[in-house]
């Protein structure tokens, strides 16, 4: 992605034209690797296991439970490589066509995602009123996985699969419901007539300089915003212990649409297994995300993401805080401690309990003094306050607690 198709954009924007930007010869689209789950046999994830995102691998807008069949079963210590695809470009409000919603930014076909494509045209069906909007892909059982163990998750490698993403602000949705949008919606929205519903979708292409990645926003009069990129999965889990269908939508404690944008690449996430295998899966990937998604998304794109699943199991192996009862994040830096609550202010007082628990349990110190040191020390977040059960998470840090002998190696260590 170069600064020329930016202004192409631009000129796009104040001309009020199609502008026929072939990102393919800026970019390497990431298309699919092989059409079923598997080894690969080439290339550079040669090796590794492999996931795409088709009809029989995903789901869209609800997360596997415990009686999901699993699409893979990869021995613990695997990594996997899943092909991811964003709901943004794709849902009902935006068509569900992404050719064509991408060709009215000026993207050609050969730049849309031939996974994209496959499952917008298909029969899947989707409800844009009551269904989640994310596409969930997997789950990947881990052998040998049981109840009350835990599924540690690195993340090794997170790469864009297209040059550009999409930011959305819905009715009734994000931090300002009544107040954004502020277009009017009008009766009967379909994917026949998608600008009834009133939503607003920003279009943001994305480039790379040098190690870095930009975001672009069209402000106008030859204004360009260029803002950094920070690569997540909004969406990492195993499946609950229930037979109902799990919306997609609101996190819980052992995963899910949690985002949490410090868990990106080099990051280490646990989570307590409820169901034979783990079953585990991710979507909804983020190129970047401020703390709080206020609009309701992120920048919102599809990501192939690189991750490796180990089986620790319960009474053998050493845990974080020696038990994971709630997903657990995990840096270079800091320990990630998580809050849930459909109300903000009990989602911090979660986080808070969670994080004086972690710390009195792998530091082994006094719960009042672990009270005291995150009143003086650590920062805690909004995680997002627009997916139903909002979050809070804390960033505890490590390098504070160097005198502390813990006998923990786990560390986030993914390369």
């Amino acid at each position: 992605m170069t600064r020329r198709l930016a202004a192409l954009l631009a000129l796009n924007c104040a001309l009020g034209t199609a502008v026929a930007a072939d990102t393919a010869d800026d970019f390497d689209i990431l298309q699919p690797l092989q059409d079923q789950p598997g080894k690969l046999d080439s290339g550079e994830h040669a090796g590794d296991y492999y996931v795409p995102s088709t009809v029989d691998t995903v789901r869209w807008g609800y997360l596997p439970n415990k009686s999901a069949e699993p699409v893979l079963t990869v021995p613990s210590g695997s990594t996997v490589t899943f092909d991811t695809i964003s709901h943004e470009g794709i849902l009902e409000d935006q068509g569900r066509d992404p050719v064509a919603y991408f060709a009215d930014k000026g993207i050609a076909e050969e730049a849309v995602l031939d996974d994209a494509i496959a499952i917008t045209a298909s029969d899947l069906e989707h409800d844009f009123a009551n269904d989640g909007p994310h596409i969930v892909t997997g789950p990947v059982a881990v052998e040998g996985a049981e109840p009350g163990d835990v599924l540690k998750v690195e993340v090794v490698k997170l790469e864009p699969r297209v040059p550009y993403g999409v930011i959305s602000n819905r009715h009734g949705k994000g931090a300002l419901p009544g107040e954004f949008p502020k277009k009017e919606q009008k009766d009967d929205p379909s994917s026949e007539h998608p600008e009834r519903y009133g939503n607003v979708s920003i279009f943001s292409p994305i480039e790379r300089d040098g190690d870095d990645w930009y975001g672009l926003l069209d402000a106008g009069d030859g204004r360009t915003i260029r803002y950094p990129l920070h690569p997540f999965m909004g969406i990492m889990g195993v499946a609950p212990d229930t037979t109902d269908p799990v919306n997609s939508v609101p996190p819980q404690r052992i995963g899910g649409n949690a985002d949490i944008n410090d868990l990106g690449e080099g990051s280490t996430v646990y989570y307590p297994v409820e169901a034979a295998g783990a079953l585990f899966y991710t979507g909804d990937s983020h190129f970047t995300q401020g703390d709080g998604e206020v609009a309701l998304t992120a920048l919102e794109g599809s990501m192939r993401a690189t991750l490796r699943l180990t089986l620790l199991e319960s009474g053998k192996d050493d845990l974080p805080g020696e038990s994971v009862d709630k997903l657990l994040g995990e840096t270079g830096d800091y320990w990630i401690t998580v809050g849930l609550d459909p109300d903000l202010d009990m989602a911090m007082k979660d986080a808070v309990r969670e994080s004086i628990r972690f710390l009195h349990q792998h530091y082994d110190i006094d719960e009042a003094l672990a009270l005291a040191y995150l009143s003086a020390a650590t920062d805690f977040e909004v995680s997002q306050v627009v997916d139903k059960t909002k979050g809070i998470h804390a960033l505890i840090r490590k390098s504070d607690f160097e005198d502390f002998d813990t006998g923990d190696d786990s560390g986030s260590d993914a390369d």
